[in-house]
């Protein structure tokens, strides 16, 4: 660790002066004669400075001496007595225990208790890429993963296995190895509890669940069995694995985290979509009638049905079709009477869906948790206050069909079409 950040000291971040130093092993190249000699070392199986309490060894003296500082108990956490070599590390390290985070994204709100992490979460938000590979021109956010990533080139294995002397260029790599030698399975299956050390084979295993006996569980889609009961509400499933997605309601256990927003989610498929359709601005799918892009499949098929003029949604008891899910399940609701309403208990205003009344419910309390960041303004919808934001935005991406003038807001063309010369004629402006 301490020679990884001696060897740092030679990739400062936005610095384009020349390097004129250059390493013969592997071509990297370096500002001083100083850090390229801590470089080469790193090639070499010498490390000449041990530690006399711990025996640790290391490469160079720099990197020997801040190990020291540990031992000599100067820059100790009163909390947990682990000691540092610096001031600045030791108050970094107390904001574990403090929690405190004083570093705040901009874009996304998300804070850190460090400069640097901050640094390095903000570029995946403007997409640097500052460090580059000189053999393939790959591009990283952080040097370590240049680092890391150059031993591919150079065929460098620097992490050794003190059990068995297996060598490899990656610590995660290393650490998954050691669990070989100590046992240690730190992935568990939660339907069977098995155990495992690598998480991919936690991954491949649980296929298994999903694949086993798939024709009954197809046959209970038919048969409406659902062995599988809730003991708290006494909800029932027809699979293990939907009762265990499900207990995570009743504990509040939110075990998934979105490292851009930090909204958390109970299953991992939640937090993969709420990436995919939130942070994701890529729109892959594109519309044949109209041109217009959709992030999903599933957008562009409803999209889709305004061109068809398709209701694929019909009614089982009367012969009204749809064109969305949502409309079919209203209208079982207010002509059929079947499923359930969603009630407010403050005015008893009935809804078709849930999110629905928890929108309604946030209007009775005035709670709006969305903020504009251009002019402070709140809204209780994430919807409204994208529409806001247009007035912020000089971009006019609503156009009249009669005279081409562009408006910003939709609401806004359909007040303009009511008096357009095209549509009402010269005269009837005058």
């Amino acid at each position: 660790m301490e020679a990884a950040t001696a060897n740092d000291m030679s990739e400062p971040q936005h610095n384009d002066k020349p390097k004129p130093h250059k390493c013969t092993v592997c071509d990297k190249r370096f500002f001083t004669k100083r850090y390229l000699s801590f470089h080469i070392q790193t090639h070499t199986e010498q490390k000449s400075y041990s530690c006399p309490q711990c025996e640790k060894c290391y490469n160079n003296s720099d990197s020997f001496r801040q190990h020291m500082y540990i031992h000599s108990m100067k820059h100790k956490c009163s909390e947990c007595g682990k000691c540092f070599h610096s001031n600045y590390a030791l108050t970094i390290h107390r904001r574990i225990h403090s929690g405190e985070k004083p570093f705040e994204c901009s874009v996304c709100g998300k804070r850190y208790a460090d400069a640097g992490d901050l640094t390095k979460h903000g570029r995946m938000h403007s997409g640097q890429k500052p460090y580059k590979c000189s053999e393939c021109g790959k591009c990283f956010r952080q040097n370590s993963n240049l680092v890391v990533h150059r031993r591919i080139h150079s065929g460098e294995k620097p992490l050794k296995c003190s059990v068995c002397g297996k060598r490899f260029s990656r610590a995660s790599d290393l650490t998954e190895h050691s669990r070989s030698h100590s046992g240690e399975k730190p992935y568990k299956c939660h339907l069977c509890h098995k155990a495992f050390s690598a998480s991919r084979t936690l991954t491949a295993h649980s296929k298994i669940h999903y694949r086993e006996k798939p024709f009954k569980w197809h046959s209970r889609i038919h048969s409406g069995e659902k062995p599988y009961k809730c003991h708290v509400c006494q909800k029932s499933f027809s699979q293990s694995s939907n009762l265990t997605g499900h207990m995570s309601i009743h504990s509040g256990v939110k075990p998934y985290e979105c490292s851009l927003c930090n909204k958390r989610f109970r299953r991992s498929n939640g937090l993969r979509s709420h990436k995919r359709l939130v942070h994701d601005n890529r729109r892959q799918y594109y519309c044949p009638y109209c041109g217009k892009l959709f992030k999903t499949t599933s957008h562009l098929k409803q999209h889709s049905y305004v061109h068809t003029d398709a209701k694929p949604f019909s009614c089982r008891h009367c012969s009204e079709c749809f064109r969305w899910k949502e409309t079919l399940k209203s209208h079982l609701l207010k002509s059929h009477n079947e499923g359930t309403w969603f009630t407010c208990h403050i005015c008893q205003k009935k809804f078709s869906f849930k999110d629905n009344l928890k929108e309604h419910i946030q209007r009775h309390e005035g709670v709006k948790p969305y903020v504009c960041d251009d002019c402070s303004k709140c809204f209780c919808t994430a919807f409204e206050l994208r529409q806001h934001q247009v007035v912020h935005s000089d971009v006019k991406k609503f156009c009249c069909g009669f005279c081409g003038k562009d408006f910003k807001l939709p609401q806004n063309v359909k007040r303009h079409v009511r008096r357009c010369p095209y549509v009402v004629g010269f005269d009837d402006m005058l």
